[in-house]
């Protein structure tokens, strides 16, 4: 089987799942955005702080990807059974951590500088999606142990179905059908909460019943909880998070930023950001198939292998993201209007989409390589790329932009092409670094 073929066998299943959360995403906010503008712009600013914590916490998941991958590629069933149970420890402690300063800002909610009759939708929206994040994490932590043993139609048919329950959960909350109160914005943060729950709970069931993971179950039973282990995670989950952390970051500030123009801009910006989900999930499926076989072979010592999944990946990801956005472009009209009817809020999405449009390349590049140095377990020096690129560059850039070049909405867009292009370049060149190094110690090309 070629590397072409073998990226898409397991990246296709990854970016169906992706095409959920996806589906989910819009459904949520077309669902918001016609119950009211103000919903929407509050949904905006809220998921844009808990994106944050998600994020960063599947970051922090993702670490287990390297080392599940590397023993998958050996069979060594014990040491991936050892690796879960040791992840479910560790992540679980960092996803609670996480809620808890969520909590501690939900106590200055108010200093955010958004519109004041914004607040009274935010707070019980805030808190109901914030304790989702738990049971985000769970379920992200399982995900990787599936995908890492290159089963990913698992965890790709629990969010479907996680995705159906959330939209009728939608229906029924956000409007009052059914029989129950008419809840708006609070009742799709419900909704949420219910169907991670669920999913969670399904896919634990699963991994320990399954008889075709059987001898992972039982490895799972048998290993014991261990610091060398989780040191190990720990230092592989750490930079990763902190990477994501400062990507998912830069597009939460600039929701803030976004909400000091007014409501109308935030609810244009929401919109643009889960159109731009479409392009940027279905890249981070074929990515993290990068990253699985990447790892499998590094396990193995393949370097060469190594090299062709990376290249072969960065151009499918390239492809596939170039033709979402010709399909963006040429329905953009339907597209937004599913989300508003409001000409203004119309009209503000249409400007963004072609920054949109122009920071594919760049953020391509940064999700095909960063995986890839994942793939290979060298993750420490992308938190000094990820800061230069998105804190020193991409923020003051959006900053300037957005107010002293007096862009608006626009302007703000505008400093993501910038930061997540030498994002990329950052991770490709360490990539090829790395690698070169790595073959020349193992006699691999």
């Amino acid at each position: 089987m070629g590397k072409t073929s073998e990226i898409l066998k397991i990246g296709i299943p990854i970016m169906l799942g992706q095409a959920c959360v996806v589906i989910l995403a819009f459904a949520d906010n077309i669902m918001i955005g016609w119950y009211g503008v103000n919903d929407l712009a509050a949904s905006s600013f809220v998921n844009g702080i808990i994106n944050l914590f998600i994020f960063t916490e599947l970051g922090f998941a993702n670490g287990m990807t390297p080392l599940i991958g590397s023993r998958f590629g050996v069979r060594d069933t014990a040491g991936i059974g050892r690796t879960l149970k040791n992840s479910i420890w560790i992540n679980g402690a960092v996803a609670f951590a996480g809620l808890a300063i969520m909590a501690v800002i939900y106590a200055f909610l108010d200093r955010f500088g958004q519109e004041e009759e914004l607040l009274p939708l935010i707070r019980p929206y805030y808190i109901t999606v914030a304790v989702s994040t738990l049971f985000a994490m769970g379920f992200n932590t399982l995900k990787q142990f599936t995908d890492g043993i290159c089963r990913p139609a698992v965890a790709m048919a629990l969010l479907m179905g996680g995705n159906v329950l959330n939209i009728i959960g939608n229906w029924i909350l956000i409007y009052g059908k059914a029989g129950f109160p008419e809840l708006g914005l609070l009742g799709a943060g419900i909704s949420t909460l219910v169907s991670r729950i669920l999913i969670f709970i399904i896919f634990l069931i699963y991994i320990l019943k399954a008889p075709g993971l059987k001898e992972y179950a039982q490895a799972f039973r048998s290993a014991k909880a261990s610091g060398r282990e989780m040191k190990k995670l720990f230092g592989l989950g750490y930079p990763l998070a902190l990477q994501t952390g400062m990507e998912t970051s830069t597009f939460s500030i600039s929701a803030v930023m976004v909400g000091w123009i007014g409501a109308t801009a935030l609810a244009a910006h929401q919109i643009t950001l889960t159109i731009s989900q479409i392009c940027f999930l279905m890249m981070m499926g074929l990515a993290s198939s990068v990253s699985i076989l990447v790892s499998n072979a590094h396990g193995r010592g393949d370097m060469e292998s190594v090299n062709r999944y990376a290249s072969r990946g960065y151009f499918l990801i390239l492809g596939t993201s170039v033709m979402f956005c010709i399909l963006i472009f040429i329905f953009r009209t339907s597209i937004i209007g599913m989300f508003t009817d409001s000409q203004e809020v119309r009209a503000a999405v249409l400007s963004l989409l072609f920054v949109l449009f122009s920071y594919q390349f760049g953020d391509g590049l940064q999700l095909c390589f960063c995986n890839a140095l994942r793939g290979i377990q060298d993750v420490k020096p992308i938190m000094l790329m990820a800061f230069i690129s998105y804190y020193i560059i991409a923020i003051p850039a959006a900053y300037f932009l957005g107010f002293k070049a007096d862009l608006g909405t626009t302007g703000v867009w505008l400093g993501f092409p910038t930061g997540l292009t030498i994002a990329g370049i950052f991770y490709f060149l360490r990539f090829r670094i790395k690698v070169r190094a790595l073959a020349m110690r193992t006699g691999s090309r």
